[in-house]
């Protein structure tokens, strides 16, 4: 094994210095104290214009709205990046893998620290038409996620798009650029009239997310190339990850956003630890693309096939051990554990307990080490490395597959 590079330890404990002296100078509570009542007041004088809006609602613009809304969602994406690794576009998946997990860490972060309000239901009228958007409805608004996550990778893919195809003609980038402009309109605009959000929370999706996008676009190559050729690359994501879970801020009140980033984060993770270990086999540039010879349609659809139960396997069994093997080893360490929905024995034993157990916990009541007292939530690390798992077995399991059945 080489040695660590130095920037490594400097930013893992960086990262970790920050986190520790903004739980101590409560650095949450002050941008919240600051940014909330601002925030709120906007979401109520907005609701006139959410109110305008849904006066032209009807069954079609509801399925319109309610199915736009599902193509950028996190579930989505989920299912529909190990396709794109397995079309042969690795580079372009793995990016975009990568770039979800960095929005969903900020954009929840966001939204926990403001912990602003969305528009209040009646008077607005909220259509959560799937399960996903019943739970993203019991989120916080600021900023609107589904605005953020399209402006960044609808961004990243027009940039990929235009440098693939090497196309210099201004029309066409200009034919690319309007197409998305008017996507990023559709979707906020459908956020609005689904009432999911009010229009400074599209405001701060669309600012945010234009943030992310610049930032991504001069990063994403030294990234790219730290991922598939660094050294010490899996162990210092696996140090990143847990830092992202201890590091991530306590809303006023527990959301789902938190377990959306553990998910998310658990899928970089596996992506970034099989890429590692597989690129010279199945990731490089050279491997076959769909829509060519050496990837026909039908070998595609064989793939599918193959991958889709092959992770979904891969999936219930990652969850399995580590429901099972987590909990032995908090016992074996004295850590004290407490489930919220997997372990029904953990639920049973903590259900009578009260005080802070109802809310989410702090930057170090995370870092259980710091209080015996705090129960470590299981769900989180069960969580991680299920989704970790599951995105392992799309780049380097499956991989291995369709190389074995010659697909």
């Amino acid at each position: 094994m080489g040695s660590i590079p130095v920037w490594q330890v400097v930013f893992l404990c960086g990262f970790f210095l920050w986190t520790v002296i903004s739980s101590v100078l409560n650095v949450t509570q002050k941008i919240r104290s600051l940014t909330q009542p601002w925030v709120s007041r906007h979401v109520i004088s907005g609701t006139s214009l959410i109110l305008q809006i849904q006066k032209y609602h009807g069954g079609c613009l509801d399925a319109f709205f309610s199915g736009l809304s599902y193509v950028v969602s996190v579930p989505f994406y989920t299912a529909f990046l190990p396709l794109l690794f397995w079309s042969g576009h690795g580079k372009l998946a793995r990016q975009m893998t990568l770039l979800m997990a960095f929005c969903d860490y900020l954009g929840n972060c966001l939204k926990d620290v403001v912990s602003a309000p969305r528009p209040s239901c009646p008077p607005v009228r909220r259509v959560t038409a799937t399960k996903d958007e019943k739970e993203n409805a019991m989120e916080y608004g600021l900023p609107s996620s589904h605005t953020l996550n399209t402006v960044c990778l609808s961004g990243y893919l027009l940039h990929y798009v235009m440098t693939y195809t090497q196309n210099s003609d201004a029309s066409m980038q200009f034919a690319g650029f309007a197409a998305v402009c008017l996507f990023v309109g559709l979707i906020g605009l459908g956020r609005i009239y689904l009432g999911m959000h009010s229009l400074v929370d599209i405001i701060g999706g669309l600012a945010l997310g234009l943030a992310i996008l610049a930032f991504w676009l001069n990063v994403h190559e030294y990234i790219d190339n730290f991922v598939v050729s660094g050294e010490n690359v899996t162990s210092f994501w696996a140090a990143l990850s847990l830092l992202l879970l201890f590091g991530y801020p306590t809303p006023e009140f527990p959301t789902p956003s938190f377990e959306y980033h553990t998910a998310f984060n658990g899928v970089a993770l596996g992506i970034v630890s099989g890429i590692q270990q597989t690129y010279h086999q199945f990731h490089h540039n050279n491997v076959p693309r769909i829509f060519t010879s050496q990837l026909t349609i039908p070998a595609f659809v064989g793939r599918m096939l193959v991958g889709i139960p092959t992770i979904l396997l891969v999936k219930f069994c990652s969850k399995a051990l580590a429901k099972w093997s987590l909990p032995i080893l908090a016992n074996t360490l004295g850590i004290p554990i407490k489930s919220t929905s997997y372990i029904p024995a953990l639920i049973a034993s903590n259900s009578g307990k009260k005080s802070d157990e109802t809310r989410q916990p702090g930057y170090l009541q995370k870092l259980f080490f710091f209080s015996r007292q705090a129960s470590f939530d299981v769900d989180t690390g069960i969580r991680l490395l299920q989704y970790g798992g599951l995105a392992w077995s799309v780049v380097d399991l499956v991989p291995s597959l369709f190389s074995h059945l010659s697909l």
